[in-house]
């Protein structure tokens, strides 16, 4: 895994090779959470991505509102929550609820 500090380094390179950019961090979380406070991930207009914000659905959440944020410049504080019964049809080992703030690279 990845340094966050990498991960903000892969960005600005991302950002000087002419690619959109947009960053995501873990803000809070609750219960059981795969990924900690600070956490980040690093998306790019393609959908590509750098780090680890959660697994599973979740990423896929967070990496289509971070080209909406690339999209309209505007930054978004996300909430999601799995009980512990999502939690197993999503494929995660148990329920929480973790906050993600998602902004532009600018």
């Amino acid at each position: 895994m990845m340094q966050e500090e990498d991960l903000l380094q892969v960005a600005a390179d991302w950002k000087r090779a002419g690619r959109e950019v947009a960053l995501a961090t873990v803000t809070a979380t609750w219960g059981s959470s795969p990924r900690q406070p600070g956490s980040q991930l690093v998306v790019d207009q393609e959908g590509r991505m750098l780090g680890s914000i959660s697994g599973g659905c979740v990423e896929g959440a967070v990496v289509r509102e971070a080209i909406e944020v690339m999209a309209d410049g505007k930054p978004r504080l996300l909430d999601f929550g799995v009980t512990n019964e999502q939690a197993w049809e999503v494929g995660l080992a148990c329920g929480g609820k973790l906050q993600i703030f998602v902004e532009r690279v600018e």
